[in-house]
């Protein structure tokens, strides 16, 4: 049977829940993330329409430099940009709405993260009958929850992936297994999965600058240079891609990082945060069915934006808050005093998450 494999990509998702619940926000240009302050704040962006990107403002870009683009399109008299605070557990409520209309309509999905999904229609039988079915997918999301999304669809998982990019917002691309070099051929080297923008100078240094010129090098060449990534590179510019849509979906580890608005050397401030980022943690926990976790780790980012870790592995689970924040306190406090922090740097960013995470309904088959 004819492999038929279809990616969902909800369009600039954060935003677009925004501006569908906030009738001030239609038609303007939004961005979601950090509080820029003026120019001063911390963070990044996580999320701007496409009103937004226009004035040149995407995603993990400092929020300070999205505010100085929003200003310099502003002094243009350009429309100003609307900058809005994160809601996770709602975009969380929103994503799983759509899912169950894709659930609804195919019987195995991946999804992929809260704004994107895979999924099979091999059952369909034919490119065409898949691409109507797509169609409803699509018509569903608009009606019910007033968003759109862009689809591809192809012969596996990594043309599906880079098709629902060509045509956004509110795309359908469709490449056939008899296509897919003529699809390939002429996109940047930038289009594969894990080419990013260093090894995408080294290769235009070297001439290369489309899928086809990649193409003139051979397995044993791209290895060379590369190795193991090498010749899964030769694959991808192919379009070759064996892995199967799988709805095992394995959560490897729950955590948290805040940037603070001022970098800090307050105990008290900064175990303010780690407490409210345990609980967070704790909840998130529960609502993913996990009875517990052995491994607790921390982050931190000086003012300097040096960076270190630390973590501890429990011989037994854990599962409550105070358990939590008592063993992520105890990894940041040396970075309070001369054992991790001799220069008596001030802290940007602190982070805790958990690993080695127990599933509740596997731990209650277990006994």
């Amino acid at each position: 049977m004819q492999r038929i494999i279809g990616h969902l990509d909800l369009d600039a998702f954060f935003a677009s829940v925004e501006e569908r619940d906030h009738e001030w926000l239609r038609g303007k240009p939004i961005v979601v993330g950090a509080d820029p302050l003026d120019g001063n704040g911390r963070g990044v962006v996580s999320t701007a329409n496409y009103a937004a990107r226009a004035y040149g403002i995407h995603s993990a870009m400092p929020i300070s430099t999205a505010w100085q683009f929003a200003e310099a399109a502003r002094t243009q008299g350009k429309p100003a940009v609307e900058f809005v605070g994160t809601d996770h557990n709602r975009y969380a409520e929103v994503s799983e709405a759509v899912m169950s209309i894709l659930r609804d309509h195919v019987p195995l999905i991946e999804q992929a993260s809260i704004d994107e999904a895979y999924f099979d229609a091999s059952f369909t039988g034919a490119m065409r009958t898949a691409a109507a079915i797509v169609q409803r997918i699509k018509d569903e999301i608009s009606a019910r929850e007033r968003l759109s999304c862009s689809v591809g669809i192809g012969p596996n998982k990594l043309i599906a992936k880079i098709a629902s990019d060509i045509k956004k917002p509110d795309g359908l691309t469709i490449v056939p297994l008899r296509r897919v070099r003529e699809f390939l051929d002429p996109l940047p080297i930038r289009i594969l999965p894990g080419v990013g923008p260093k090894t995408e100078v080294l290769f235009l240094q070297r001439g290369i600058a489309t899928v086809a010129d990649l193409q003139k090098f051979s397995r044993a060449e791209l290895t060379e240079r590369m190795g193991k990534w090498g010749a899964d590179l030769y694959d991808k510019a192919r379009g070759i891609d064996p892995n199967p849509v799988s709805d095992e979906y394995d959560i490897k580890s729950v955590g948290e990082q805040q940037t603070f608005p001022v970098d800090s050397k307050d105990p008290n401030f900064i175990m303010e945060r780690l407490e409210a980022m345990c609980e967070n943690i704790i909840q998130r926990l529960s609502h993913h069915e996990f009875s517990g976790f052995r491994t607790v780790a921390v982050t931190i980012r000086f003012a300097n934006f040096e960076t270190a870790s630390r973590s501890r592995t429990f011989a037994t689970p854990a599962s409550s808050k105070n358990i939590l924040l008592f063993e992520a306190m105890r990894l940041l406090m040396p970075f309070f005093d001369k054992r991790e922090n001799p220069h008596e740097r001030p802290i940007r960013l602190i982070g805790v998450r958990v690993e080695k995470l127990i599933n509740a309904y596997r731990a209650l088959v277990s006994r």
